[in-house]
């Protein structure tokens, strides 16, 4: 055992205290858009279109809930780890109500955010020594994830020929022994690209032949434009499949900054994930709970509301993009907040986002962050005003022509 003599330098001191933590925290990174901002900052009269986050202020009905059980004392723990009573309850008549079979209150864990409870998916399967498959282009807390657990994170690209497209005899090729689970989000952040009710039957039957779990990231499941909900695992999943479904009010309620999510799950692993729950967060604020109560039951208004703001910026991005010389303009994706484009001849993301910062005052993310199959494009959060959704498009366009 070494130690540090008295008069060591600061620079060995934190060398000394940085090579004692574990090595998947020494090389995890945090790789964003901060230059950008702070140049943005400088600049001005930026429109940010970066970030996946809406303009909407929480409703006031969501608000007025959380209010209310602040007043009436709900400041104490919550007894059930796995969430506040009333929320489990109207989690199990949303989702039942919304996929069309039964999904019971043993089989939902409420956690503070969607990444919390996408964590807790990982925590629930990883070991060291095994990987998770993940479809790609995709969020870059995924890859980092798997990593932080100590897994093996495995992208698989979906194909592009002008529009995304999942290859399902590669993507099962793609798996091994170690292989823990597949891993997808539908609709997808970054692309949109959306998972097909055929495409998850396959999923659901390649589980049920392997073993392997399906991981399936619901975020954006109600931001769908050909009907009430993209196709869900939970629709043709039975109780005992090896299925979980990550899901987060923060983008269809207008909710992010509220930080609650959940995760459904077989009843058979309820417990576990109640004594992870105990031992990784020790439950979600119970007011905060109370809002999203409210956000269920008296929310499909909002949804839609929310759902049609996001076509509108679609529409107008596809329309103004369309006219930029040499843009390569994937087809129109059925879901999600976000059009995700590239340049002809632009091959480095962060340098053509540079570009539009300096020249047309507007922030986008470059699509290198998602992952080597997405190096060329950008992506632009199209959840806003419509107003700056067409200023920003207005001065991207007088930039390239």
């Amino acid at each position: 055992m070494s130690f540090l003599p008295p008069q060591s330098s600061s620079a060995a001191k934190a060398r000394y205290a940085f090579d004692g933590i574990r090595a998947q925290i020494r090389d995890l990174h945090t790789e964003n858009i901060a230059n950008l901002a702070v140049r943005a900052q400088e600049l001005g009269d930026v429109i940010a279109l970066w970030y996946g986050e809406g303009d909407m202020v929480t409703p006031a009905f969501i608000r007025d809930a959380a209010k209310a059980a602040f007043d009436e004392g709900l400041t104490f723990y919550i007894p059930n780890m796995r969430g506040y009573g009333p929320l489990n309850e109207a989690l199990s008549e949303y989702q039942s109500r919304l996929h069309g079979q039964p999904i019971p209150v043993t089989r939902t864990t409420v956690a503070p955010s969607g990444m919390q409870a996408l964590y807790m998916a990982l925590e629930l399967l990883v070991d060291v020594g095994t990987n998770v498959v993940y479809i790609a282009p995709q969020w870059p807390n995924i890859h980092n994830a798997i990593h932080l657990i100590g897994g093996e994170p495995r992208p698989f690209a979906l194909d592009f020929d002008g529009d995304w497209k999942l290859d399902l005899d590669r993507l099962f090729a793609s798996c091994d022994a170690r292989t823990r689970a597949i891993f997808l989000s539908t609709p997808s952040n970054p692309t949109g690209w959306t998972a097909t009710r055929a495409e998850m039957e396959a999923l659901l039957d390649f589980s049920r032949r392997t073993g392997v779990w399906i991981i399936s990231d619901e975020v954006y499941n109600r931001l769908y434009f050909d009907g009430q909900c993209a196709p869900s695992i939970l629709q043709i999943a039975d109780d005992g499949d090896r299925v979980l479904s990550v899901n987060s009010f923060s983008k269809a309620w207008a909710m992010t900054g509220w930080r609650v999510g959940w995760l459904t799950h077989p009843s058979g692993v309820a417990d576990q994930l109640g004594a992870m729950t105990q031992y990784i967060n020790s439950g979600t604020a119970g007011p905060l709970q109370a809002g999203a109560v409210a956000a269920l039951r008296q929310g499909e208004p909002l949804v839609e509301e929310i759902r049609q703001r996001i076509r509108t910026g679609l529409d107008l991005a596809y329309d103004r993009l369309a006219k930029i010389p040499g843009i390569i303009l994937p087809t129109k994706p059925k879901g999600g907040m976000y059009a995700f484009f590239a340049m002809q001849g632009e091959s480095d993301s962060r340098k053509l986002c540079a570009d539009i910062l300096e020249k047309a005052h507007v922030g986008l993310a470059p699509g290198y962050l998602f992952g080597d199959a997405s190096a060329a494009f950008v992506r632009m959060c199209v959840y806003r005003d419509a107003g700056q959704i067409e200023t920003a498009l207005e001065r991207m366009l007088a930039m390239k022509n």
